[in-house]
């Protein structure tokens, strides 16, 4: 016999977990606050008693904690006077140590202890709530319902759309960090660049891009986790999509490449990509890359304030139809930077495409990243991107990309 708990049922289903010290966060306080104030105002204009935030991008932005699901829920709570987030026993005191937030720790002693943890979280602002909100574009419907049943008198809402918007105007921190990131893709480009020769893997080039950018990342964010960076490097057929994954292919003289370095630092993505040739491309493959170009550059001197998303596509849309080329495009033309991977977050109202009419405004960051795609046993078979990113400032926009881009700069000799 113990002397202390002795079954299951008796242990805890809710823990304080403020295990060590807070540590250095990504961001200062008052960002922070500024960000969690934007919050507030949302919630007072719809008239909110509590917004519980579930999807990474929210979390990770007003509280800088960035979870691991691993089948497990996560939420951030905030209310006009506190903010709090419901994590994990599995993780122990990390979350509380990597947030701007106060935590909550539920155990898995009994079912839906998450659940509870969110009644308490939002139980500490001392009235009922009436109206809470959710994040109904990243909210499971299994879960949206399990939270309803947890507040069966309350009212739940979309804060999604609202809160996407705040994110889209950046602050300085958030730029500042931005700029990091993008001066650290251009490191992982030129150390991909370097490493490309006939006979090397895919995956062996990918290797070389990524470590020279977590090494760069953990000096200059020494403070935070380092996570989450990988590359994208692709060759011959394996260009076609944007988003494939490196292979064992070895490069053979001829090939097209694509370069796609993508450093997280601390959540924040950026990201180079550049179209090379090992050894002198045909003069057909010239000619699609060439024109893929131009519609580059065109792109970059198109952002700027005032300009509107879906003018953007469609005055980029003509170059490719004089060419003949627009149903080779593969996607729209750039998104927003900031919160956001390859596995979580977008700000989907701030994307270069026909049916977007956000208007650019200072303070903004976007990328420009036009991209077609010639099918296997066509000349010029394979896929033509670039990628940089751009500031949008108050008299026009700042390209903090600095890795060249076409055929001057990225025909690798063999």
């Amino acid at each position: 016999m113990t002397t202390t708990t002795d079954t299951v049922s008796d242990l805890e289903r809710l823990k304080t977990l403020h295990n060590g010290e807070k540590q250095p966060l990504t961001f200062s306080a008052e960002e922070f606050e500024r960000r969690l104030s934007g919050l507030r105002r949302i919630m007072s204009e719809q008239g909110l008693d509590a917004a519980i935030l579930t999807s990474y991008h929210g979390i990770k932005y007003y509280s800088d904690f960035l979870y691991t699901t691993f089948g497990r829920n996560y939420a951030l709570v905030v209310t006009q006077d506190d903010s709090v987030t419901v994590t994990a026993n599995i993780d122990a005191g990390m979350p509380w140590r990597t947030s701007h937030a106060d935590n909550i720790v539920y155990t898995d002693w009994k079912r839906d202890n998450f659940y509870y943890g969110l009644q308490q979280a939002v139980a500490r602002a001392g009235v009922p709530a009436s109206r809470i909100g959710v994040e109904d574009d990243s909210l499971p419907v299994m879960t949206r319902r399990s939270i309803q049943d947890a507040f069966p008198d309350a009212e739940l809402l979309d804060v999604s759309q609202a809160a996407m918007r705040q994110r889209m105007i950046k602050s300085d921190e958030e730029i500042e960090v931005i700029r990091h990131g993008a001066r650290i893709a251009d490191l992982g480009g030129e150390a991909i660049k370097a490493a490309i020769r006939e006979g090397i893997m895919e995956y062996e080039v990918a290797l070389i891009g990524t470590e020279a950018m977590t090494h760069e990342i953990a000096r200059t964010f020494p403070h935070r986790e380092v996570r989450d960076t990988w590359v994208w490097f692709q060759s011959g057929i394996n260009t076609d999509g944007a988003h494939n994954w490196a292979t064992t292919r070895r490069l053979q003289h001829g090939d097209i490449l694509s370069l796609n370095c993508f450093p997280m630092t601390s959540g924040y993505y950026t990201a180079l990509e550049r179209t090379l040739f090992l050894g002198e491309p045909d003069e057909t493959s010239l000619h699609l890359w060439n024109v893929n170009v131009e519609v580059h550059r065109r792109g970059l001197e198109l952002i700027r304030p005032g300009a509107v998303c879906k003018d953007i596509a469609a005055e980029l849309n003509e170059i490719y139809v004089s060419h003949g080329l627009l149903p080779r495009r593969t996607f729209g033309y750039g998104h927003s930077f900031g919160v956001l991977s390859h596995y979580y977050g977008r700000e989907a109202g701030l994307e270069l495409r026909e049916d977007i009419d956000t208007v650019l405004e200072p303070g903004m960051v976007v990328s420009m990243e036009p991209m077609i795609t010639i099918p296997e046993g066509e000349p010029g078979a394979g896929g033509y991107r670039e990628h940089d990113i751009l500031v949008v400032q108050e008299d026009g926009a700042e390209n903090i990309t600095g890795f060249g881009f076409g055929p001057e700069h990225n025909i690798i000799l063999a």
